[in-house]
């Protein structure tokens, strides 16, 4: 599923900086990964940035997207240098939640997944 957004305000994020109003984002899910894409544009179309959300895979149901945040984030620059963020927020809810193994796999899997195809420069990193 691809989803298209355009900031109506300027926004202020500690890791990104300012987003500008009319940034435009797209935002790509898919129903079997643990992961989303959002692909941020500034107003005049250059790309800004990737943001990745590692979480459980999400449900579409009458017309609402949903699906479990699992903090663990990776923020890829134009350049395609990358940080993964919120580890240690990760690791609390871990402990806070009782994460099974199976589940810290999974995400462990997704954040080695997104980093191959960043550097592969795979659809949507194109």
């Amino acid at each position: 599923m691809v989803f298209v957004g355009e900031f109506e305000n300027e926004v202020v994020h500690k890791e990104l900086g300012v987003i500008r109003r009319g940034t435009i984002s797209y935002e790509y899910y898919w129903t079997d990964r643990w992961y989303n894409i959002f692909r941020f544009h500034e107003p005049d179309g250059g790309l800004r940035n990737f943001y990745c959300n590692v979480n459980m895979p999400p449900i579409f149901s009458n017309g609402v997207l949903d699906y479990v945040d699992l903090e663990i984030d990776i923020l890829v620059w134009s350049d395609f240098r990358i940080q993964i963020l919120d580890t240690d927020e990760f690791e609390q809810n871990t402990k806070r939640f009782s994460y099974s193994n199976e589940l810290r796999l999974k995400v462990q899997e997704s954040v080695n997944e997104l980093k191959t195809m960043i550097e592969n420069r795979e659809f949507p990193f194109a």
